[in-house]
C-alpha cells in the first residue's frame, strides 16, 4: 500500500485493492507516511476563488492599464452579462487578486489634480463595497 501511494496510486484505488474504506486507507497513509500528510498548523489555508461581479466601467479603465499576467488572465477569463445600457464582468479570482485590482483602479475615485468622470467613480465605490464585503465575510 505505501508503495503505491508513493506511486501516485489514488486513495479509492488503493482502497478497491485492498477492500477496506477510503477511511482506512488514509489512516494507514497518515500513520505509515507522516511526511507526506502533516499539514503545518501554523499555515494560512489557501484562498479560494469567489465571484464578484465587476462593473463594466471598471473593467473597461483596468484593461487599459498595466497589469500582473494573474490580473490580466482574471480579466480575461471575466463572464460578460449585460446589464441594460452596460454590463457587468463576473470574476472568478481569490480575494487577494479581487484587492489588487480595487487598488489599481483607485485613480478613478480621484487625485489632485485631476477631474473624474462620476458614473466611474460610482462603479469603482460599487466594486469596492463588493470585495469589502468579500473581506469581511472571510474574517468571520
Amino acid at each position: 500500500m505505501r508503495t503505491g501511494y508513493l506511486e501516485g496510486r489514488s486513495i479509492a484505488a488503493l482502497a478497491r485493492d485492498h477492500d477496506v474504506s477510503r477511511g482506512a486507507i488514509r489512516t494507514a497513509v497518515a500513520d505509515l507516511l507522516p511526511e507526506h500528510t502533516a499539514v503545518d498548523p501554523g499555515a494560512p489555508a489557501p484562498e479560494l476563488p469567489v465571484v464578484l461581479d465587476m462593473p463594466g466601467k471598471v473593467a473597461d479603465f483596468l484593461r487599459t492599464t498595466a497589469l500582473e499576467p494573474a490580473e490580466r488572465a482574471t480579466l480575461d477569463q471575466g463572464v460578460t452579462v449585460r446589464r441594460g445600457q452596460g454590463y457587468t464582468l463576473r470574476v472568478s479570482a481569490t480575494p487577494s487578486v479581487h484587492r489588487q485590482l480595487l487598488a489599481r483602479c483607485q485613480p478613478l475615485d480621484g487625485t489632485s489634480g485631476t477631474s473624474v468622470i462620476p458614473a466611474q467613480r460610482k462603479a469603482r465605490r460599487e466594486y469596492e463595497n463588493r470585495v469589502n464585503a468579500l473581506v469581511a465575510d472571510t474574517q468571520l
